[in-house]
């Protein structure tokens, strides 16, 4: 594999140094006084700024290609100034070796807490970490699996090949209106901190979501949502490093192509970027979302005018406390499955048979069904089957007690996907992620 990025460039006459990560994306080293850089990131969202980038990509206007070693030669000739805000885009500390583990136990990775080994191991900090890691795998012919929060994966064996954890960091106001925020986050932050910060903050509409595990890169993968609202509600757009030419690419919210539990990265782009970095809008004054009956009930002994997004993102967390089980003390992956989507003719199938069937009804006369309804009905809430089970309050969520293999959890998830189906008609797909070695 050929990277086609970063690429190299200063302009003659001048100290100013660019590493152009894409056709949109380049980093630019300015210098401040004779030994400070100042770090920009620009993104080419407009013609002019595409053009400026061309020509430095094209050696035009006295833009002059340099290599690697040179580039961070001079890089390292001044220091980067402390308040230059990068966000992974670029390290600045450049040539450095990645750090590869081996044999490395995924149970404190993921949590399922499932016992699992991975051959090769590394924990990315930055875009350029990426493209090593990339690198490396393609290199070694070592089958690549991207790890975030590990909250959303069953691991069915061992992992032959290369992990990549997600560890990009940070958290930064881009745009500020005095209302409207544009709000960048690392791919390696959690989510739950996140909308904790945004809360504490001010910064409104994830409230919503408090209590989710996992990381923010994966977030707008599975499009996460609770309690009437979703990533895509607040998403504003994505940055991702091209598994291939490492080019950095943003797919703003229409390229997602967002989905139920769905987005372009688990259908047609599926493993061919790494997402680095994710571009929230919030609100100081947003709407407030409590829509659902059981956030109504935890909020009814206060006045309706006085309730804050903090009352609505501390009562979600006592919902998701009270159902749910907290995966450092019972392995889980929250819901296993999908709440099912039927047509209107299958709905009223299964409506015909069980008048008492828990639905809601969505745009364009489609139906989503209450997975967890249906396999409580179908009685397997609570029962537990050797070292895994479902559990006893949330009939949505398979448990592992401690010692459960991947293919135990998965043998109990396509027992229950039979039984429903069998009972009801109704195909369950899981909306935890399968791994297996290929």
């Amino acid at each position: 594999m050929m990277m086609e990025y970063p690429q190299f460039r200063m302009l003659e006459g001048t100290d100013s140094l660019y590493a152009i990560e894409g056709p949109r994306h380049a980093v630019e080293f300015q210098p401040l006084g004779s030994t400070e850089w100042l770090v920009h990131a620009h993104f080419a969202s407009d013609y002019p700024r595409f053009v400026w980038l061309q020509e430095l990509r094209e050696e035009a206007a006295q833009s002059k290609a340099i290599s690697k070693e040179v580039f961070f030669e001079r890089v390292h000739a001044r220091t980067v100034r402390e308040s230059s805000s990068k966000l992974g885009r670029f390290s600045a500390a450049g040539i450095e070796t990645l750090t590869l583990e081996s044999n490395v136990q995924l149970k404190p990775l993921t949590t399922f807490g499932v016992s699992s080994f991975t051959r090769h191991h590394t924990l990315v900090r930055s875009d350029e970490e990426v493209r090593q890691a990339l690198m490396a795998a393609e290199q070694s012919s070592w089958e690549l699996l991207i790890l975030g929060g590990g909250s959303n994966v069953l691991l069915h064996s061992d992992w032959e090949g290369m992990t990549l954890q997600q560890g990009i960091k940070g958290m930064e106001v881009l745009n500020d209106d005095g209302n409207c925020l544009e709000v960048v986050v690392g791919a390696g932050e959690s989510w739950h901190d996140l909308v904790l910060h945004a809360v504490e903050k001010g910064w409104n509409g994830l409230e919503n979501l408090a209590l989710i595990p996992g990381s923010v890169g994966a977030s707008p993968m599975q499009n996460i949502g609770a309690y009437g609202v979703e990533v895509k509600d607040r998403f504003l757009w994505l940055e991702a490093v091209n598994r291939k030419t490492g080019e950095l690419h943003r797919f703003d919210h229409a390229a997602c192509e967002f989905g139920y539990r769905e987005s372009i990265f688990k259908q047609k782009e599926k493993n061919l970027w790494v997402i680095v970095r994710v571009a929230f809008g919030l609100e100081r004054n947003a709407p407030l979302h409590m829509d659902y009956g059981a956030i109504q009930s935890e909020l009814q002994h206060l006045p309706p005018q006085e309730i804050t997004h903090r009352d609505v993102s501390e009562a979600v967390m006592r919902i998701r406390r009270s159902k749910l089980p907290d995966p450092a003390k019972l392995g889980n992956a929250g819901s296993f499955f999908k709440n099912p989507i039927l047509d209107p003719k299958a709905f009223q199938e299964v409506l015909s048979n069980h008048p008492n069937v828990i639905h809601y009804p969505l745009e364009g006369g489609s139906f989503k069904l209450a997975a967890g309804w249906l396999i409580e009905q179908a009685g397997w809430k609570g029962k537990r089957r050797g070292h895994c089970g479902v559990h006893d309050k949330q009939a949505l969520v398979l448990v592992n007690y401690g010692k459960a293999t991947g293919h135990e959890i998965w043998r109990l998830a396509t027992d229950i996907i039979d039984d429903v189906r069998a009972q009801f008609g109704v195909e369950l797909q899981p909306e935890v992620n399968q791994i297996r070695v290929s």
